[in-house]
């Protein structure tokens, strides 16, 4: 089955370029790419994108500042509302989330079910929820594994779209060890290119119609060390103001 492919962004672009480069060599079979949103006018992955020869009218920016209410809380449907409409006027059928990050609406996920997917660079649920994004999700499972000296690896993502950050059923999953000498930086460059294969092989399953929930049986955060992962994160977002 041939794919109308959406795929939304805040930042960099990094693995939209990797997944349009492996759309346009036919790396993954019959999926073209039907639009990028971003979250941001300044978004560096809108630069990729036209030098990857995307359409200029299927560059779109949505952003969720101007859809906030009095109370300063983004009215999600008519967020949701804008977004659907770009994505269904364009006939998409499978949307990517590769660093986008807002709250995805309910109805964008109510409209796409299981064909809405997002990437995420560390273990979920418990390296994800709001705040944790970027380096700062590999500066928290850094953190992490040097408190409790143990499983000293990390997890690239990709998983069904949920109504709360990173809640989503995992459906694809790649193990990277962490080095005991890493720092957040080194950490992040060796899980960017996994993540990529990730998204790429999550879309070959899209297209085979194999897309299947995994199970992941590796326990990172053991019974009592909650808070203890609370503090990991929060550290993490202030070692990494700007993420």
């Amino acid at each position: 089955m041939r794919h109308q492919l959406g795929i939304l962004i805040s930042g960099g672009g990094t693995t939209m370029q990797a997944i349009i480069q492996a759309c346009q060599t036919q790396v993954i079979p019959d999926v073209r790419i039907g639009c990028i949103i971003t979250s941001s006018e300044t978004a560096g992955g809108l630069i990729k994108a036209r030098n990857l020869d995307i359409d200029q009218q299927n560059l779109v920016v949505i952003d969720p500042d101007n859809y906030r209410e009095q109370t300063g809380l983004v009215d999600q449907q008519k967020f949701g509302e804008a977004l659907l409409t770009n994505l269904q006027k364009r006939h998409i059928t499978v949307v990517t989330q590769n660093g986008w990050l807002p709250l995805t609406p309910l109805n964008v996920i109510n409209a796409y079910e299981d064909n809405i997917f997002n990437q995420h660079p560390g273990p979920v649920p418990e390296f994800g929820g709001k705040g944790m994004y970027g380096i700062r999700v590999h500066a928290a499972r850094l953190y992490f594994a040097r408190e409790v000296d143990r499983e000293w690896k990390t997890l690239a993502i990709a998983q069904r779209v949920h109504s709360k950050f990173d809640q989503g059923a995992v459906v694809k999953l790649k193990e990277v060890d962490i080095n005991r000498s890493d720092t957040p930086e080194s950490l992040q460059d060796r899980v960017l290119p996994v993540e990529h294969q990730v998204q790429i092989e999550l879309l070959k399953d899209v297209v085979n119609g194999k897309v299947k929930v995994i199970k992941n049986e590796i326990s990172f955060v053991k019974p009592g060390e909650e808070e203890l992962l609370e503090r990991c994160k929060r550290r993490a977002i202030k070692d990494y103001p700007n993420a």
